[in-house]
Protein backbone atom coordinates (compact mmCIF):
# COMPACT_ATOMS: atom_id res chain seq x y z
CA UNK A 1 0.00 0.00 0.00
CA UNK A 2 0.87 3.64 -0.34
CA UNK A 3 1.18 5.89 2.35
CA UNK A 4 0.02 9.63 3.41
CA UNK A 5 1.15 10.57 6.87
CA UNK A 6 0.45 13.81 8.15
CA UNK A 7 0.13 15.94 11.95
CA UNK A 8 -1.82 18.33 13.22
CA UNK A 9 0.60 20.04 15.07
CA UNK A 10 4.53 19.88 15.26
CA UNK A 11 6.54 18.42 12.42
CA UNK A 12 7.13 15.38 10.92
CA UNK A 13 10.44 14.17 9.67
CA UNK A 14 10.86 11.61 7.49
CA UNK A 15 14.13 10.05 5.41
CA UNK A 16 12.78 7.97 2.44
CA UNK A 17 14.52 7.40 -1.23
CA UNK A 18 17.60 8.88 0.62
CA UNK A 19 16.39 11.96 1.27
CA UNK A 20 15.09 13.98 4.45
CA UNK A 21 11.86 15.55 4.45
CA UNK A 22 9.92 18.06 6.75
CA UNK A 23 6.58 18.34 7.23
CA UNK A 24 3.91 20.74 8.63
CA UNK A 25 0.59 20.52 9.39
CA UNK A 26 -0.02 21.91 5.91
CA UNK A 27 1.42 19.45 4.32
CA UNK A 28 1.42 15.72 4.04
CA UNK A 29 4.23 13.41 2.92
CA UNK A 30 3.34 10.93 0.72
CA UNK A 31 5.15 7.27 0.58
CA UNK A 32 4.26 5.18 -2.79
CA UNK A 33 3.93 1.57 -1.56
CA UNK A 34 7.14 -0.52 -1.84
CA UNK A 35 9.40 2.45 -0.61
CA UNK A 36 11.58 2.19 2.70
CA UNK A 37 11.05 5.05 5.05
CA UNK A 38 11.43 6.12 8.53
CA UNK A 39 10.45 8.93 10.35
CA UNK A 40 11.45 10.43 13.51
CA UNK A 41 9.00 12.43 16.22
CA UNK A 42 11.67 14.79 17.95
CA UNK A 43 8.60 16.01 20.07
CA UNK A 44 4.97 15.30 20.76
CA UNK A 45 2.49 15.69 17.83
CA UNK A 46 -0.59 14.22 17.15
CA UNK A 47 -0.41 11.84 13.71
CA UNK A 48 -2.66 10.26 11.48
CA UNK A 49 -1.23 7.60 8.75
CA UNK A 50 -3.48 6.60 5.68
CA UNK A 51 -3.07 3.55 3.96
CA UNK A 52 -4.58 3.26 0.61
CA UNK A 53 -4.29 0.38 -1.95
CA UNK A 54 -1.80 0.27 -4.87
CA UNK A 55 -4.55 0.18 -7.39
CA UNK A 56 -6.10 3.61 -6.18
CA UNK A 57 -2.82 5.40 -6.41
CA UNK A 58 -2.13 6.06 -9.99
CA UNK A 59 -3.03 9.42 -9.88
CA UNK A 60 -0.22 10.11 -6.86
CA UNK A 61 3.19 11.10 -7.90
CA UNK A 62 5.57 8.27 -8.73
CA UNK A 63 7.86 9.53 -5.64
CA UNK A 64 7.81 10.25 -2.22
CA UNK A 65 6.28 14.16 -2.33
CA UNK A 66 4.84 16.27 0.29
CA UNK A 67 1.17 17.07 -0.74
CA UNK A 68 -0.54 19.94 0.27
CA UNK A 69 -3.58 19.39 3.05
CA UNK A 70 -6.55 21.34 1.78
CA UNK A 71 -9.43 22.20 4.59
CA UNK A 72 -11.55 19.54 2.57
CA UNK A 73 -9.05 16.83 3.80
CA UNK A 74 -8.59 17.68 7.32
CA UNK A 75 -11.75 18.02 7.57
CA UNK A 76 -13.08 14.52 6.43
CA UNK A 77 -9.72 13.05 8.26
CA UNK A 78 -11.29 14.34 11.43
CA UNK A 79 -14.50 13.22 11.17
CA UNK A 80 -13.37 9.92 10.42
CA UNK A 81 -10.84 10.12 13.99
CA UNK A 82 -13.74 11.92 15.35
CA UNK A 83 -16.17 8.99 14.86
CA UNK A 84 -13.05 6.21 15.04
CA UNK A 85 -13.28 4.95 11.40
CA UNK A 86 -10.29 2.84 10.46
CA UNK A 87 -12.20 1.44 7.42
CA UNK A 88 -14.81 2.40 5.62
CA UNK A 89 -18.06 0.53 5.54
CA UNK A 90 -20.45 2.20 4.36
CA UNK A 91 -21.30 4.19 1.57
CA UNK A 92 -21.46 7.67 2.79
CA UNK A 93 -18.00 6.60 4.37
CA UNK A 94 -17.18 5.43 0.94
CA UNK A 95 -17.95 8.40 -0.84
CA UNK A 96 -15.78 10.65 1.93
CA UNK A 97 -13.27 8.75 0.93
CA UNK A 98 -13.43 9.17 -2.58
CA UNK A 99 -13.26 12.78 -2.09
CA UNK A 100 -10.45 12.53 0.50
CA UNK A 101 -8.83 10.62 -2.41
CA UNK A 102 -9.49 12.97 -5.26
CA UNK A 103 -8.34 15.83 -3.09
CA UNK A 104 -4.79 14.68 -2.20
CA UNK A 105 -3.84 12.99 -5.71
CA UNK A 106 -4.64 16.39 -7.44
CA UNK A 107 -3.03 18.76 -5.31
CA UNK A 108 0.07 20.52 -6.20
CA UNK A 109 3.21 18.74 -5.29
CA UNK A 110 6.52 19.83 -3.37
CA UNK A 111 10.01 17.77 -3.46
CA UNK A 112 11.54 19.80 -0.59
CA UNK A 113 10.10 22.02 1.87
CA UNK A 114 12.75 22.69 3.35
CA UNK A 115 15.66 21.44 1.24
CA UNK A 116 19.37 20.04 2.68
CA UNK A 117 22.92 19.69 1.45
CA UNK A 118 26.12 18.00 2.21
CA UNK A 119 27.50 21.02 -0.09
CA UNK A 120 31.06 21.79 2.25
CA UNK A 121 29.88 25.55 2.38
CA UNK A 122 26.27 25.19 2.64
CA UNK A 123 26.05 21.87 5.09
CA UNK A 124 27.48 23.82 8.33
CA UNK A 125 25.63 26.67 7.53
CA UNK A 126 22.26 25.34 7.52
CA UNK A 127 22.90 23.12 10.34
CA UNK A 128 23.87 26.03 12.56
CA UNK A 129 20.76 27.93 11.53
CA UNK A 130 18.59 25.14 12.08
CA UNK A 131 20.17 24.98 15.72
CA UNK A 132 19.54 28.36 16.29
CA UNK A 133 16.49 30.05 13.92
CA UNK A 134 16.86 33.97 15.46
CA UNK A 135 20.70 33.74 14.63
CA UNK A 136 20.63 36.54 11.64
CA UNK A 137 24.15 36.13 10.76
CA UNK A 138 24.09 37.45 6.79
CA UNK A 139 25.23 35.68 3.91
CA UNK A 140 28.16 37.66 3.25
CA UNK A 141 29.22 37.17 7.09
CA UNK A 142 28.56 33.40 6.63
CA UNK A 143 30.60 33.52 3.52
CA UNK A 144 33.89 35.02 5.58
CA UNK A 145 33.59 32.55 7.75
CA UNK A 146 33.48 29.38 5.50
CA UNK A 147 36.14 31.28 3.60
CA UNK A 148 34.23 31.59 0.57
CA UNK A 149 32.69 34.78 -1.19
CA UNK A 150 28.64 35.71 -0.68
CA UNK A 151 28.70 35.60 -4.91
CA UNK A 152 29.44 31.55 -4.84
CA UNK A 153 26.85 30.90 -1.67
CA UNK A 154 24.15 32.15 -2.95
CA UNK A 155 24.75 30.05 -6.28
CA UNK A 156 25.48 27.48 -4.26
CA UNK A 157 21.71 27.87 -2.38
CA UNK A 158 19.84 28.17 -5.77
CA UNK A 159 21.43 25.21 -7.32
CA UNK A 160 21.37 22.94 -4.18
CA UNK A 161 18.44 24.35 -2.28
CA UNK A 162 16.24 25.75 -5.20
CA UNK A 163 15.79 28.80 -3.19
CA UNK A 164 17.46 32.16 -2.04
CA UNK A 165 19.03 31.45 1.91
CA UNK A 166 16.80 34.21 2.98
CA UNK A 167 14.04 32.32 1.93
CA UNK A 168 15.38 29.06 3.10
CA UNK A 169 16.42 30.69 6.80
CA UNK A 170 12.34 32.12 6.73
CA UNK A 171 11.38 28.68 6.37
CA UNK A 172 13.27 27.24 9.48
CA UNK A 173 12.04 30.26 11.06
CA UNK A 174 7.65 29.39 10.41
CA UNK A 175 8.84 25.43 11.94
CA UNK A 176 10.22 27.30 15.19
CA UNK A 177 7.30 29.70 15.13
CA UNK A 178 4.84 27.03 15.35
CA UNK A 179 7.12 25.38 18.17
CA UNK A 180 7.07 28.29 19.76
CA UNK A 181 2.99 28.56 19.66
CA UNK A 182 2.76 24.78 20.82
CA UNK A 183 4.18 26.09 24.16
CA UNK A 184 2.21 28.65 24.81
CA UNK A 185 3.39 31.34 23.61
CA UNK A 186 1.75 34.39 22.19
CA UNK A 187 1.66 35.75 18.39
CA UNK A 188 3.17 39.00 20.23
CA UNK A 189 5.74 37.09 21.85
CA UNK A 190 6.99 34.86 19.17
CA UNK A 191 7.00 38.37 16.94
CA UNK A 192 9.64 39.24 18.88
CA UNK A 193 11.48 36.38 19.29
CA UNK A 194 11.73 36.03 15.68
CA UNK A 195 12.82 39.28 15.38
CA UNK A 196 10.10 41.10 14.45
CA UNK A 197 9.59 44.73 15.27
CA UNK A 198 5.50 43.95 15.25
CA UNK A 199 3.12 41.15 15.19
CA UNK A 200 1.67 41.73 11.45
CA UNK A 201 4.54 40.77 9.61
CA UNK A 202 5.01 37.90 11.71
CA UNK A 203 1.39 36.71 10.61
CA UNK A 204 1.88 38.10 7.32
CA UNK A 205 5.27 35.33 7.29
CA UNK A 206 3.28 32.35 8.95
CA UNK A 207 -0.34 32.95 6.46
CA UNK A 208 1.64 32.88 3.50
CA UNK A 209 3.22 29.03 4.34
CA UNK A 210 0.58 27.56 6.40
CA UNK A 211 -2.37 29.46 4.76
CA UNK A 212 -4.00 30.38 8.29
CA UNK A 213 -3.22 32.86 10.84
CA UNK A 214 -1.17 32.10 14.01
CA UNK A 215 -4.05 32.61 15.79
CA UNK A 216 -6.20 30.09 13.75
CA UNK A 217 -3.23 27.29 13.96
CA UNK A 218 -3.27 28.14 18.01
CA UNK A 219 -7.18 27.46 18.10
CA UNK A 220 -6.45 24.02 16.60
CA UNK A 221 -4.07 22.83 19.43
CA UNK A 222 -6.82 23.63 22.28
Amino acid sequence: MGQVQLISGGILEMEAESTRFLAPPHLAIWVPAGVTHCSYNRKPLDYCSLNIAHELTENFPSQTSLIKVTPIVSAIIDDFRHRDVNVADNEQDKRLVQVLLDQLATQEVEHHFLPSTDNKYLAPILKAVEEEPTDNTSLQQWAEKVHTTERTLARHCQSELGMSFTEWRLRVRYLFSMDLLRKGQSVKEVALTLGYNQASPFITMFKKYSGQTPEQYKSKLL
